[in-house]
């Protein structure tokens, strides 16, 4: 069995995303991290597809900071 974990703490677009969201629209912002089955899972996931609901919208945040960028070849002026 799969379980799915969604903590919106832990979403790069809350806020941003949270009024398009099946979280949101089933629950409301959640204050603790939700956890779904499989057969949750493919409850939500149907009512998403047939369009009842929005689709999650989660993001998870990274983990690790992002790698610095390369140098780039050009120089900026101004």
């Amino acid at each position: 069995m799969t379980r799915l974990s969604i903590d919106c703490d832990q979403c790069a677009v809350r806020g941003l995303a949270c009024s398009d969201c099946i979280v949101s629209a089933l629950l409301g912002v959640p204050d603790d991290e939700l956890t779904f089955d499989d057969a949750e899972q493919a409850a939500i996931g149907a009512l998403a597809a047939s369009g009842m609901v929005p689709p999650l919208r989660l993001v998870p945040k990274p983990t690790s900071p992002p790698e610095p960028r390369k140098s780039s070849p050009y120089r900026l002026y101004g």
